[in-house]
């Protein structure tokens, strides 16, 4: 009989789990799954004349794909998602060390600097950026007014005004993940080895860093894949000079209409991303144990 009730109360705990999660179920079939389907599917169409779809397969979206035009445009992409999130780590890095040593009653200040910007839309951000980058803006005014320089310098519409864009939008991605493990991080284990004899330096490469490396790679999965998507960044800060692979969607699906070739485009970036965030996880957890 104690069994029965045993099953019973199992079978209705099951049906319970089953109806909390199912809302979250459906909302990702139908959010995510379901775009994601009808992408790759669409991957394997073929572009109109007038650029309509045609339920045609093909496998030729992929083949363009490797065109060297799109090749170089997707290295190039990836060479600046890998800049971006260095730069955020080189300065993230510190920043959270700093924030994760110091009092208390001070952290709030800190936290509040790095989310205050949270509260203004990016967009809104990016266009401040241009205000203060353009060749009459702040920068080159207060230069020209203190004769540092007699011709206003070319900021704005390059790639370094892009790769600053992306680095102060995505900064507080690196900075939270990198805090949670620095502040999470066990100091006996400097103590240890600060009596083996261990500069500080040689402790933070040895003992702090490899220990913190979930930190690092989460706060680089945060910064690395956004950057491959944000594609009006480039547009505003860059001008026509430069074309990532956000950019080359979006004038697949608005400019050129040519849908197939942007969904083959998408999955392929999708794929690039998974792989790597894969590897990247699997490497750094196994520095972690090494250590251990």
């Amino acid at each position: 009989m104690n069994r029965a009730k045993a099953v019973k109360n199992k079978k209705r705990k099951d049906r319970g789990h089953i109806v909390t999660i199912s809302p979250i179920l459906i909302w990702m079939l139908l959010l995510v799954a379901a775009p994601l389907i009808i992408v790759f599917i669409m991957g394997f169409l073929t572009r109109g004349v007038y650029g309509q779809v045609e339920y045609i397969l093909t496998m030729q979206n992929y083949k363009d794909l490797f065109k060297p035009m799109y090749l170089e445009i997707f290295l190039y992409s990836l060479w600046i998602a890998f800049l971006t999130t260095i730069i955020c780590l080189i300065l993230g890095y510190p920043f959270a060390y700093f924030i994760s040593n110091v009092k208390s009653k001070y952290k709030i200040l800190f936290f509040m600097l790095i989310m205050i910007p949270f509260w203004t839309n990016s967009l809104v951000r990016t266009y401040a950026w241009m205000t203060i980058l353009r060749t009459d803006g702040i920068i080159n005014t207060y230069l020209i007014q203190l004769k540092i320089i007699s011709q206003p310098l070319q900021l704005l519409y390059t790639n370094g005004a892009v790769l600053l864009g992306l680095v102060y939008t995505l900064f507080p991605f690196m900075v939270l993940p990198l805090y949670a493990a620095i502040e999470g991080l066990d100091r006996s284990y400097l103590e240890a080895a600060s009596d083996l004899g261990a500069s500080p330096i040689q402790a933070f490469l040895r003992v702090t860093l490899p220990l913190t490396m979930s930190g690092v790679a989460a706060g680089s999965v945060l910064v690395f894949i956004p950057t491959l998507g944000l594609f009006y960044i480039p547009d505003l800060l860059g001008g026509s000079k430069t074309m990532l692979i956000s950019n080359l969607i979006q004038d697949q699906f608005l400019t050129a209409r040519n849908w197939p070739f942007g969904s083959a485009i998408s999955i392929l970036l999708i794929i690039v991303t998974v792989i790597s965030i894969i590897l990247y996880f699997k490497k750094s957890s196994n520095k972690g144990l090494e250590v251990l």
